[in-house]
């Protein structure tokens, strides 16, 4: 008797349990969901204002190559996203150039590119940045003097 009651007692509580674990995993998928629309509608536009297509924030390793393009990298650059660590420092770099080809500081690019990406490919998409093109070594000492 003692144990029948037991028993109904956890299935009530392995029930209350599955019925919080799934609102909160649906919660949880909404949120992720809003993230990724919020980082593809910014990139899209930050594409469209660089002169690259706009699907290319789709297809997965296609749109960090354009993300090298806008920035003034090389292409085999990509490859360095597939080394550990090295990823996280070429992604910093890619990050402040994107943003000094857009006219900003790098400090934008490291906090709102990098860091707050949907936010930063936001602003530079929907503000008033325009797309000047990457900037060479020369270009920044003759915009520095």
């Amino acid at each position: 008797m003692i144990s029948g009651i037991a028993s109904l007692l956890l299935q009530q509580d392995s029930a209350a349990g599955g019925l919080m674990a799934a609102l909160f995993g649906s919660t949880m998928l909404m949120v992720i969901l809003a993230m990724v629309a919020v980082v593809v509608i910014g990139g899209w536009k930050v594409f469209v204002k660089a002169g690259q297509p706009g699907w290319a924030i789709l297809v997965p390793i296609y749109n960090a190559y354009i993300l090298l393009q806008i920035a003034g990298r090389p292409g085999w650059w990509l490859l360095l996203y597939f080394i550990p660590v090295v990823n996280i420092a070429i992604a910093i770099i890619v990050a402040m150039d994107i943003a000094k080809a857009f006219g900003q500081s790098p400090v934008f690019g490291i906090i709102l590119l990098f860091l707050l990406s949907g936010i930063g490919y936001l602003i530079l998409g929907f503000g008033s940045a325009r797309y000047i093109g990457p900037q060479t070594s020369l270009q920044a000492r003759a915009v520095g003097a």
